[in-house]
């Protein structure tokens, strides 16, 4: 009797095998997409991933993980929900694809209750922070405050600040409030693109840390929104934002960065593509044409989408914070996101068909 095949704990370890080899692992699925050969064979494309690497799987039409990944194929199978968000056990061949590790799979199962499985070691650490929020298209935005005091700083910093400060009418808590090196996140919002919920994480003010706060706002530390994040943001099979490219996502990649946390899913390469990052900013043409900038509540008037424009603003963040009043920045930051999400579905329907890259 042949011995069962090797069971690969981290995908990271695919690298390491010849090509050739079979084996199993508990993976995410990320993504799955079907397709058609030129002979007109089905196949599906999909990202698979665990707490330790990506790597892409094809499942070709004449494997019995064809079926198994298909309610329609015939025989039926019922069962089969393979999607985006669900953890499976796969059998597989190491392949490679343009001198790419791809995983020829040729069984897979969803995982059910009897299986022994470790989320951590699917998801990562920090995956229980947002268990049960994950978004298929994920909206999200972010709010900033100074994180410094100027009076306990080398004195390069300072200056470096007062510098910038010069270019900003003198307002050093601006200033502050913009750079990932001088500020911090203090409310992270979020929804799916087609829910009116929204979730807000936010980092207390100092003495806060304890207090209770509504259903949807989520106090933590700024280590565990980024963390929470990543995780959101790697799950999703889309991230949209406004203006997320030239502010948000590099702000919370350098965040990540000093704070030890890791960004787990690249949000800014490909500047123009609607793929995995969509910021609506950028779709708009600003920043690269003669259109000249627009704020969100500009874009809203314009399009007829109702206004995310209340008592506070961007330039109120800070006092707001330093006043103690994470609840109110939590609800201008949920403000955003629903008109972000709103955005967003009138361009699905009246611009993104059209459009050869989406």
């Amino acid at each position: 009797m042949s011995a069962a095949p090797p069971h690969i704990h981290r995908l990271v370890d695919v690298h390491e095998l010849p090509v050739g080899t079979v084996a199993t692992a508990f993976v995410a699925v990320r993504s799955i997409r079907h397709g058609l050969s030129r002979s007109g064979d089905g196949y599906y494309d999909l990202v698979l991933a665990d707490a330790s690497a990506k790597l892409a799987g094809k499942i070709w039409g004449d494997t019995r993980a064809y079926r198994e990944a298909n309610p329609e194929a015939t025989p039926p199978n019922p069962g089969a929900v393979v999607k985006p968000g669900a953890v499976v056990k796969l059998l597989f061949t190491v392949a490679s694809f343009r001198d790419v590790v791809q995983l020829n799979v040729t069984r897979i199962r969803v995982l059910g209750d009897d299986d022994s499985w470790e989320p951590e070691a699917i998801w990562g650490p920090g995956w229980e922070l947002v268990e049960g929020l994950r978004c298929e298209i994920l909206v999200f935005d972010i709010e900033t405050v100074p994180a410094i005091d100027l009076g306990a700083v080398p004195e390069a910093v300072v200056k470096a600040v007062a510098r910038a400060a010069e270019r900003n009418d003198g307002d050093e808590g601006k200033v502050m409030s913009l750079s990932p090196y001088y500020g911090k996140v203090v409310s992270l919002a979020f929804s799916d693109a087609d829910s009116d919920a929204v979730t807000t994480l936010v980092v207390p003010p100092e003495g806060r840390e304890q207090d209770p706060y509504p259903e949807r706002v989520r106090a933590m530390t700024e280590a565990d929104l980024l963390r929470s994040f990543w995780h959101l943001a790697d799950a999703a099979e889309l991230v949209v934002s406004f203006n997320g490219r030239g502010f948000d996502v590099p702000f919370l990649v350098t965040r990540s960065l000093i704070l030890g946390v890791p960004a787990r899913v690249d949000l800014l390469s490909s500047p123009f593509s609607l793929r995995p990052h969509l910021d609506l900013y950028r779709l708009l043409g600003h920043g690269r044409s003669s259109l000249g900038g627009a704020s969100l509540d500009v874009i809203c008037w314009a399009l007829g989408v109702e206004s995310p424009k209340g008592e506070l603003d961007g330039s109120m963040v800070a006092p707001t914070y330093a006043r103690g009043d994470i609840e109110a920045i939590a609800a201008y930051n949920a403000a955003d996101v629903r008109a972000t999400a709103a955005v967003f579905r009138h361009l699905r329907e009246h611009l993104l068909p059209f459009r050869n890259d989406w």
